[in-house]
């Protein structure tokens, strides 16, 4: 399989694979250092927290979730949303930052594991030609672009969130 998903069921591994080994990582970092900052930011030079990272995810995943209903019912899409363009992830990140950041550590997770399972349950009701086989947005599948927004900020996320846990003795 190559590192890139190119069919259902290598989305849903990919997705599946990295999420049980990011709640893993998750669920050994304490809620009282949740809140501190110490994770590598996506903006180079800035330093994020735990609780931040995850509000990211839960971001990300229903991001996924509402463009795939608004074309499902023919409607518009503000890519990547509205009010944000492509050249603006990092304004849209602290916008995520900020949405979540008076909810407990706990309920965050819970929210992940839900807007994940959403993500999930979505892609198991789509066939693979509906996923890989046209483009959906400008070139891309709708695969590719959960894919983007899904289990590549996972990969990416667990890396620093691991070195964070190194650093903090978890």
């Amino acid at each position: 399989m190559s590192s890139i998903p190119q069919s259902k069921d290598e989305l849903l591994l990919a997705i599946n694979g990295i999420f049980t080994k990011l709640m893993a990582d998750y669920r050994v970092i304490s809620a009282g250092i949740s809140r501190d900052n110490g994770v590598e930011g996506n903006i180079k030079g800035t330093q994020i927290s735990v609780c931040d990272t995850v509000a990211y995810l839960i971001g990300w995943g229903k991001l996924v979730l509402k463009w795939q209903r608004l074309k499902s019912q023919g409607l518009p899409v503000d890519f990547p949303e509205t009010g944000y363009k492509w050249n603006q992830l990092g304004l849209l990140a602290d916008h995520f930052h900020q949405e979540y950041r008076d909810w407990q550590y706990e309920d965050l997770l819970n929210e992940l594991e839900s807007t994940v399972a959403d993500v999930v349950d979505l892609i198991s009701s789509l066939s693979n030609a509906e996923l890989y086989e046209k483009p959906w947005y400008n070139q891309w599948t709708l695969g590719r672009m959960i894919q983007f927004n899904t289990s590549s900020p996972m990969k990416n996320i667990r890396t620093k969130v691991r070195r964070f846990k190194k650093m903090k003795g978890c």
